[in-house]
């Protein structure tokens, strides 16, 4: 053999290894994975510089802050103190930090915030104020988290939030933000004759209000999250990204917490569940999702779970 067959043969075997190893070089499905801080709030109010850091060192790039902020409306600031005696701990927002102290822990983390989760009467009254937030942290999309309940009891109730929707996108896309709806898991089923999830994509514009898809609870609401990703198409931008360990949904029709909190024993980490993540997160980049959150609400031992889901996710 002389020396330009062994060079041939070489580059041969070499394209060869590479094929038949592709896999193994394949880039990851998702690029930046990011984590809702509802999952870990506890270790955030002990610690929240410790807890930014110790998200960081396992991976995470992008974070999901909750509120209330120290700019949400009283009204939203009153409920969370009549809640969070059950809850077990108080913390939420900036975690007593100043709006600079959070910058600072972020960017010396290297963990960015594209979205945060803020109340209904927020949105409707402080928009302004979200926006100087959002130039200071960051982020683009103010995200509703729920629908009030005295908000969606009939039909027309829904046709109102809609309305209400709709004039809160317009609000936020002048202030130089996005609106963004998260599912729960009512509006799912029919309601005098109609579909109110159905309702709230197809009636808001989709120019001014965006979505953000959970899995945990379109799945316990009877719903696929693959039909949803493709019949609306560019809709979901954000998902919370969780698995159950058996596919169970609400006794009733997912209107109340008494509901969700039945179904929290079944949520588990994104490598332990009946889900099929792998083709529903494939489909969500391909209907137009850019933002993936890990979600396991108040999870026992976040230091293990929550690594456990990242894991898993970075090698699909």
């Amino acid at each position: 053999m002389n020396r330009r067959q062994f060079i041939q043969s070489s580059s041969a075997l070499t394209a060869s290894a590479l094929l038949q190893n592709q896999e193994v070089f394949a880039s990851p499905l998702l690029k930046n994975i990011g984590i809702q801080l509802f999952s870990l709030p506890k270790v955030l109010e002990k610690d929240f510089a410790g807890g930014v850091a110790m998200l960081s060192q396992m991976g995470y790039r992008e974070i999901e802050m909750y509120g209330p902020f120290p700019f949400s409306a009283k009204a939203a600031v009153d409920w969370w103190a009549s809640v969070t005696p059950s809850l077990g701990f108080s913390g939420s927002g900036y975690f007593g930090k100043s709006v600079g102290e959070v910058r600072q822990i972020l960017k010396s983390n290297k963990i960015t915030v594209p979205s945060i989760h803020t109340d209904f009467i927020t949105l409707q009254e402080n928009m302004p104020q979200l926006a100087e937030a959002a130039r200071k942290i960051g982020f683009t999309y103010v995200t509703l988290p729920a629908i009030p309940e005295e908000n969606r009891r009939s039909l027309d109730d829904y046709k109102r939030t809609i309305d209400v929707f709709n004039r809160i996108g317009a609000s936020a896309k002048k202030e130089g933000i996005r609106f963004a709806y998260h599912n729960h898991g009512y509006g799912m089923k029919e309601m005098e004759g109609q579909v109110p999830l159905h309702m709230i994509i197809e009636k808001t514009d989709p120019e001014i209000v965006y979505l953000e898809m959970d899995l945990y609870w379109t799945v316990a609401g009877g719903g696929d999250p693959i039909s949803y990703l493709k019949k609306y198409p560019n809709r979901y931008k954000m998902m919370h990204v969780k698995n159950m360990k058996k596919q169970v949904h609400f006794s009733g029709d997912g209107g109340n917490s008494n509901q969700w909190i039945e179904l929290f024993p079944f949520m588990t980490t994104a490598d332990d569940g009946v889900l099929d993540l792998k083709s529903i997160l494939t489909q969500a980049i391909q209907s137009g999702v850019t933002h993936f959150f890990v979600e396991q609400d108040m999870v026992q031992n976040p230091e293990v779970a929550l690594r456990k889901s990242l894991d898993y996710l970075k090698k699909l």
